[in-house]
């Protein structure tokens, strides 16, 4: 219930403000609105004010605003063939149009950088100061290409690193798709390594973890192993079997190889260390959740209402450039199709738990949300905006008109594989779930 509601709420928030772009856009422009519709049709219930009708459909996939002389998702064609009258699309400038069209867009990313910003005003920014190497994930591309516990990282392509946060702006955004030359003092020397071209993928980790990285237990489950242990909700695992351990994702597999088998737990609890006898149960789980906390120096950066205006523009442009990486990788098939997408049972899971990690990480996921939906709907793809604005573009090029029974048929195979996609992408989200 709680993912149905957080689904909701999130998906209706980013439809709202879409369809409400093309709305204001349309009404500003002096087009007549029929409809304002969250869902696809058929209609299932909604009220008729003034001259729009505001309801909700039955195909949960986006949303619509049916402007008048426009062939959208409604299909309808009844004003082809009488004059355009003075309030419809088809008899403005083009220029209008294409504002209209592209409105939607706009608004997300419009809601995107206004989440930042709020966010950036009203926390500040928080930057890792380290940039040495506290962990290296086993059979990661970091181990593969020579990088060691302990690496004070110094340049990426000679661009010099300051805190951790300037490392992963390196590697993920900065020259991602060439090749990497890392700059490090290993030990006093220093030393090069070269990550070879197409090797770091934006929805992958590369597989390095700054150094004052702990796993935190978060959350222990009554009557599990670690519960009769003894281990409590805030304890710091600080080994394994003689392992030390920096992240979560250590402790999970460390457990799990271990099922069935007794293994010695070091516990950091306020300033006590302690090691705690644990028995994985079999299936390799002692009833913990566990998150990852950086204990080390920071250094924080207040933004005032101007400052945070840049801030707030430069993540909403990574986010995109990030995503719109994600894409061409997925389109020339360096990265899994399948675990790359998510449909609604994904964004139910990721917008609790990003929810339940507080009000600045929910809103945060819903303005990355917000800017995969925008992205999404540019593409060229008929039924969606980006159809729209292609034929747009086609008509302003040639100076003719596409004819309306071409815009027809496009709107109908667009929309027909938008339900085969969805359908793709929920049976997609049912085998990982």
């Amino acid at each position: 219930m709680t993912y149905i509601i957080y689904f909701i709420i999130t998906i209706g928030v980013l439809v709202l403000v879409h369809e409400f772009g093309h709305f204001i856009a349309a009404k500003l422009s002096g087009m007549r609105v029929d409809t304002f519709s969250i869902g696809f049709p058929p209609r299932a219930f909604g009220k008729k004010i003034g001259e729009t009708d505001y309801c909700v459909s039955w195909i949960p996939i986006g949303g619509y605003v049916k402007i008048a002389g426009m062939i959208d998702e409604s299909f309808d064609t009844e004003f082809v063939n009488k004059p355009p009258e003075p309030d419809e699309f088809r008899s403005k400038p083009m220029y209008r149009r294409i504002i209209v069209v592209s409105a939607g867009v706009i608004m997300n990313f419009l809601l995107a950088f206004l989440i930042f910003y709020g966010i950036n005003l009203a926390n500040g920014k928080v930057f890792h100061s380290t940039t040495t190497v506290g962990y290296v994930d086993p059979k990661s591309v970091a181990e593969k290409v020579g990088f060691q516990q302990g690496d004070k990282l110094l340049s990426v392509n000679g661009k010099g690193l300051k805190n951790w946060e300037d490392v992963q702006t390196r590697f993920y955004l900065d020259d991602v798709a060439g090749t990497l030359s890392v700059q490090l003092d290993r030990g006093g020397n220093v030393a090069t390594i070269q990550i070879p071209k197409g090797s770091v993928k934006p929805d992958e980790p590369i597989g390095i973890y700054p150094d004052h990285m702990h796993a935190m237990i978060d959350a222990v489950t009554p009557g599990m192993p670690a519960a009769k242990a003894g281990i409590r909700p805030g304890d710091v695992i600080t080994s394994i079997n003689g392992v030390q351990i920096a992240t979560n994702a250590q402790v999970v597999d460390l457990v799990m190889k271990n099922k069935g088998r007794q293994i010695e737990m070091g516990i950091r609890r306020a300033s006590e260390d302690k090691v705690i006898e644990v028995t994985p149960n079999s299936d390799g789980k002692i009833g913990i959740e566990i998150g990852t906390e950086y204990t080390g120096p920071v250094q924080r950066f207040s933004y005032n209402v101007i400052s945070a205006i840049p801030a707030g523009f430069n993540q909403t442009v990574g986010a995109t450039a990030l995503l719109i990486q994600s894409i061409s990788r997925m389109i020339t098939g360096k990265v899994s199709f399948t675990k790359s997408i998510g449909g609604p049972i994904k964004i139910a899971q990721l917008a609790t738990q990003s929810a339940e990690m507080g009000l600045i990480s929910y809103l945060g996921f819903i303005a990355l949300l917000s800017i995969s939906l925008a992205v999404l709907n540019i593409l060229p793809i008929p039924a969606l905006d980006g159809g729209h604005l292609a034929f747009l573009i086609y008509e302003s090029i040639f100076r003719r008109e596409v004819p309306a029974r071409v815009k027809l048929l496009a709107q109908q195979v667009g929309f027909a594989l938008l339900l085969l996609f969805m359908a793709f992408v929920i049976y997609n989200d049912i085998v990982h779930f």
